[in-house]
């Protein structure tokens, strides 16, 4: 079986010793994934100059699964290849803006998936993290 592990130059490095991607034969799995670009800020956030924070788990939501469209291209994959999605949210009342944003990408014969609220994420503009596993044949020739 196939096994390889990738860290993507073009993504936020992990905060840890892990891959954003490993594809194991036929599967891919991704890591959790943020918000969080190469530079360290955060879509879905704002600022204001008297350091009050604004959150917003659309703008997250979108990042998030744009994040991991980038992350399954880099192994020749797509969105339409995802068979499953787990998502972490900070607070369940966010659940409503998640679901309506997750919806712009998938419909019912998308990936099947669960959504749990966590008490954190690892940095306190996070709202949403989410893991993903897609299933995508290699060609006979790379097996």
């Amino acid at each position: 079986m196939t096994m390889e592990s990738k860290v993507l130059a073009e993504k936020a490095v992990p905060r840890g010793k892990f891959p954003h991607v490993k594809r194991a034969g036929d599967f891919i799995y991704i890591s959790g994934t943020s918000s969080r670009r190469p530079d360290n800020s955060f879509a879905g956030v704002e600022v204001d100059e008297f350091g009050a924070t604004t959150l917003d788990i659309r703008a997250q939501t979108t990042a998030v699964i744009e994040n991991i469209r980038d992350i399954l291209q880099s192994v020749d994959a797509e969105l339409s290849d995802l068979v499953e999605i787990s998502t972490f949210l900070v607070n369940m009342n966010d659940f409503k803006g998640y679901n309506e944003t997750y919806s712009e990408f998938f419909d019912i014969d998308g990936p099947t998936r669960t959504t749990v609220a966590v008490h954190q994420l690892p940095h306190p503009h996070l709202l949403i993290e989410c893991k993903a596993i897609a299933y995508k044949p290699l060609a006979k020739s790379e097996k």
